[in-house]
């Protein structure tokens, strides 16, 4: 039986092979009283494997062991051996004894209480053996020759965590002398390295699938690339192999081709995307193909690539996105007025890494019901009641229940602007900031043109007119409004002023109103009568949830996988959220990052999400960063 993983374990000696020092996960290690190496290593000893815990096969030369668990260790072409200690199983890789590689003749340089010297393998094919199913006959492979004078390249071990153990499975190689031979006479003369193994693996994530190739070489060779419509051609430049033939898990074919120029890897991708890059110590060309298996959910993000100064934490059912307020600042996008988009756009619109679905809207018209500030400009009017997020230039993030107003000031007093939006109203003084396509007016209405913290006005124009994009446009009935002013150059002075217990919002570039306040000071906050929610409505209901807070001091992203408003607000006390909004939740519940699978993106939440007016989104704090 093979050795449980929760048995002894135990660090023993690094190893070198040649003087070469390897990594450390080629270090062996003491399991169950006796020295082992793991298996997924022995190719670069010139040792031949079949890498299969029911059916393990090791050859060397013309000596082979073999180990099943009914018949325990057998040996082919060992005139003398001791008992064996059985291979023993550890987090996913095969370990055999050191004794074995002993009696299969393994050349060791030195031996010291620190560190195990293996001789080098000269430039010369070692194989994985066909799987358990093939026959089972070992292949008759050529005898080791003496190492090199010179020590071989500097080589160190990849282990799992770097590509996992050699699969299981692999497909069969050349397994009599003659065909040995054969090969031998399509390789390149004067070879620079030797294609020692190939690790396939894949990893599931959601729906995302990650297949990672990893060709393992005797030293470093040039690698010429070449695309093509079913996969990827990859000619090692002067690289001694053997031919192989391997079934993928999507059941395409593998294939390692020697010639002359070296050794063309003919890997199918079945329309994924495909990433290579080389790893030194050993040398190693590594091939990663992304595959979105389905569309119907969105993919995952890959917390692995995340930018630099962003954050990803799980609690449950709890999914926290954090940014360093010194690297990105929040900003509210919107999409077109009355219309919609997919959050991944309004992200992208801007450049931004990240972003949460913003307020509430209107079904209908895609029109937001709540207060949204963008730039300094009040876009959208607040009903003065619903919990805020705003955020400063300066990068803090503020929590309250502001009521902002526009005011006009000049030579007859002040006024205030009580309604925001395009609508047509004689009897009101509108303001708009314009879109560039949406109009205002209509005949016998004023239209003046003005800039946020200006003391005159820019343009004054009559009848249905279309401010340009961010220009804030105020709307009236000349008879209704007579002490305002009429033409352009006149003193008029504009301003967005905050209520008196607002004061520290009086810095807020950008600001959304959503709610209900759901954790402030680090505990529950939840008043649903202070902010006139109906809790027997569907607002209410248990659903998937979103929420702009505060972690350790950084703004942070909260999405909830399902349950109701009083259960999320637990969860980010318990998770130390010092605050935190709920934004519009149920279906338009949705956290993307730019940080996904190759080119996908990714998603928290699990179920696809419906367009949105609005977003906040976090963008790289650089001078372009802003854009409009």
């Amino acid at each position: 039986m093979l050795g449980s993983t929760l048995a002894t374990v135990g660090q023993a000696r690094s190893v070198a092979i040649g003087g070469a020092a390897q990594a450390a996960a080629v270090d062996s290690r003491v399991l169950q009283g006796t020295e082992m190496l793991p298996v997924w290593s022995l190719p670069r000893l010139g040792v031949s494997v079949r890498n299969d815990p029911r059916d393990l096969r090791l050859v060397y030369g013309s000596r082979e062991l073999h180990y099943a668990p009914e018949s325990g260790w057998q040996t082919r072409g060992i005139r003398s051996s001791s008992p064996l200690t059985p291979p023993y199983s550890l987090n996913g890789s095969l370990y055999v004894p050191l004794d074995a590689l002993q009696q299969l003749g393994v050349r060791v340089l030195s031996d010291t209480p620190t560190t195990l010297n293996f001789a080098p393998p000269a430039l010369v094919p070692t194989v994985t053996l066909p799987p358990s199913s093939q026959p089972s006959a070992a292949p008759a492979l050529p005898a080791p020759p003496a190492p090199a004078s010179s020590p071989a390249p500097a080589q160190a071990g990849v282990g799992p965590s770097q590509g996992g153990p050699m699969p299981q499975g692999a497909a069969p190689f050349p397994q009599t002398q003659l065909a040995q031979n054969q090969l031998a006479q399509n390789q390149p003369s004067h070879p620079v390295a030797n294609l020692n193994s190939i690790r396939v693996s894949h990893t599931l994530h959601r729906n995302v699938e990650v297949q990672r190739v990893v060709m393992e070489l005797t030293g470093p060779a040039a690698q010429t690339i070449t695309r093509q419509k079913a996969g990827l051609s990859i000619l090692l430049g002067a690289v001694s192999a053997s031919a192989v033939s391997q079934t993928l898990q999507s059941g395409e074919l593998l294939s390692v081709t020697p010639g002359l120029a070296g050794a063309t890897v003919q890997l199918p991708t079945g329309g994924g995307v495909s990433e290579v890059f080389t790893l030194d110590n050993p040398a190693r060309v590594v091939v990663d193909t992304t595959t979105l298996l389905s569309d119907t959910v969105p993919p995952p993000i890959n917390s692995d690539s995340l930018p630099s100064g962003v954050t990803y934490s799980n609690r449950g059912t709890l999914h926290l996105l954090s940014f360093d307020p010194a690297r990105y600042q929040a900003r509210v996008v919107n999409a077109p007025s009355g219309k919609a988009a997919d959050l991944a756009t309004l992200v992208k619109s801007v450049g931004g890494v990240a972003g949460v679905n913003g307020g509430y809207f209107d079904t209908a018209s895609f029109l937001p019901v709540d207060l949204i500030v963008k730039d300094g400009l009040m876009v959208s009017p607040s009903l003065e009641r619903r919990a805020t997020v705003g955020f400063t230039a300066a990068g803090d993030t503020l929590f309250g229940y502001p009521r902002p107003r526009y005011v006009l000031s000049g030579p007859f007093g002040s006024m205030i602007i009580n309604t925001v939006g395009a609508k047509v109203r004689h009897d009101l003084l509108c303001a708009f900031v314009g879109d560039g396509q949406t109009a205002v007016g209509t005949d016998g209405l004023t239209t003046l043109y003005l800039s946020l913290g200006g003391s005159a006005v820019q343009n004054a124009l009559t009848g249905r007119v279309v401010p340009p994009a961010g220009t804030l446009a105020v709307t009236f009935d000349p008879a209704r409004f007579p002490q305002l002013p009429r033409t352009a150059g006149q003193p008029l002075n504009t301003a967005l002023a905050w209520n008196a217990a607002d004061a520290p919002w009086d810095t807020v570039q950008d600001a959304l109103s959503a709610g209900p306040l759901l954790v402030s000071g680090g505990r529950v906050a939840l008043n649903p009568a202070r902010e006139k929610f109906d809790t027997l409505a569907g607002i209410w209901r248990p659903t998937r949830q979103v929420a702009v807070g505060t972690l350790d001091g950084k703004p942070t992203l909260a999405y909830f996988e399902y349950g109701t408003p009083e259960a999320f607000a637990a969860a980010l006390a318990a998770a130390g959220v010092r605050d935190a909004v709920r934004m519009d939740s149920g279906s338009s519940a949705s956290v993307y990052t730019t940080s996904g699978f190759a080119n996908l993106g990714g998603y928290l939440n699990t179920v696809w999400s419906q367009r949105v007016p609005n977003a906040i989104v976090f963008v790289p704090r650089t001078p372009t960063a802003r854009a409009k």
